[in-house]
């Protein structure tokens, strides 16, 4: 566990925060700070109701384990956040995750270059150090963050694009043609279609074959362990469908029992006007068939029917998968922002921080 006091600088300390643990004065502060980051981050989207912010973070991750750091300004405000996630150990592929840490968050603007950001960091070096954590991931999609992460030492080892598509233009009988083609041209493919969620005897059976998909897609050179569809994360995210409402989408193309094509989304009753598109694949024989058009059209199409309200798909897409890139342009999807991912060692961490001076109270708490 990380020490409930970090570190104190002139003008801010930090503390940990523990979401089960947390006061009501705590979640409020917390609430106050996250409402900022979202204006600040997302400008123009829509924000997201207190009560599901909370939710959020409370939901169960039983495969992860999330540390929670928060700086707070001389008057107690939180202004800046740290989050960090790792494997839980003993779950599956632990070994191969256990290395790598999983890092986000930021520092509110007016709060920026007076050494929150650095101190910050320096709870996520302790963390790495503490646990023999060696890589920390981190993204980022505004100019000052690219560059705050360049500044730091990290290097960005994969880009993404967030792509988005809106319903207005599109063609549904168009649509509906490359579905038909697909499957008239490769003939012997029967589709399979999950709406709300998947039966769970299903849903376990197709782990493994979503996982070699998944597997197969373009990360760069990111440095990582395995990707995996895990049953476990599922059964949490649909206890918290269950619990708030919400839908799961999968449309499958099968070549007898073996998976040729899938497409995976989701739908918010709390955003009922956008639908978020995660997995297109097609498997390696079946490329070159028009299986990813297929699987998409009857995506949006699904979707459409059912949520006539939807208008606009959201999808991330690898800056270098651009067969996926090319089908989505042919649908309309624009660029809406651009992710860097970027890695960073201990050694590296280190360095940089060894060249930031601590603040005379940070300084007391370390002696």
């Amino acid at each position: 566990m990380l020490e409930q006091r970090v570190a104190h600088s002139r003008h801010f300390a930090t503390t940990v925060f523990d979401p089960p643990c947390a006061s009501e004065a705590q979640w409020d502060n917390f609430l106050g700070y996250w409402r900022v980051r979202n204006a600040e981050d997302a400008p123009g989207d829509p924000t997201v109701s207190d009560a599901d912010t909370r939710l959020n973070v409370l939901r169960p991750t039983p495969l992860h384990v999330v540390h929670r750091v928060m700086a707070a300004d001389e008057h107690g405000r939180f202004i800046g956040s740290v989050s960090m996630s790792t494997r839980k150990e003993g779950t599956p592929d632990w070994e191969a995750l256990a290395p790598f840490v999983e890092a986000w968050g930021g520092v509110l603007r007016p709060h920026r270059r007076q050494g929150v950001a650095s101190t910050l960091l320096r709870a996520l070096l302790a963390l790495m150090e503490t646990q023999g954590k060696t890589t920390a991931t981190l993204r980022a999609h505004l100019p000052e963050g690219h560059a705050f992460l360049r500044t730091i030492g990290a290097v960005e080892k994969h880009r993404a694009i967030e792509n988005r598509l809106s319903f207005d233009g599109l063609d549904w009988e168009a649509l509906g043609q490359w579905q038909a083609q697909a499957l008239a041209t490769n003939r012997g493919l029967r589709t399979e279609i999950h709406v709300g969620r998947v039966p769970l005897e299903r849903l376990e059976a197709l782990m493994a074959p979503l996982s070699t998909l998944l597997e197969d897609a373009p990360t760069s050179a990111l440095a990582r362990g395995p990707m995996r569809y895990e049953l476990e994360g599922f059964l949490a995210w649909y206890a918290d469908l269950d619990l708030r409402g919400g839908e799961h989408f999968l449309v499958l193309l099968l070549d007898g029992d073996e998976l040729a094509a899938v497409c995976d989304a989701s739908w918010n009753p709390r955003l009922p006007d956008r639908m978020w598109q995660a997995l297109t694949a097609v498997a390696r024989p079946w490329r070159g068939k028009g299986l990813a058009k297929a699987v998409k059209a009857a995506m949006l199409r699904l979707v459409h029917e059912r949520h006539p309200q939807v208008a606009m798909a959201i999808t991330n897409n690898a800056e270098v998968n651009a067969p996926m890139l090319a089908i989505n342009h042919q649908l309309g999807f624009v660029a809406h922002r651009h992710d860097g991912v970027y890695q960073i060692g201990t050694e590296s961490l280190r360095a940089y921080l060894s060249s930031r001076p601590l603040a005379s109270r940070e300084q007391e708490a370390q002696q």
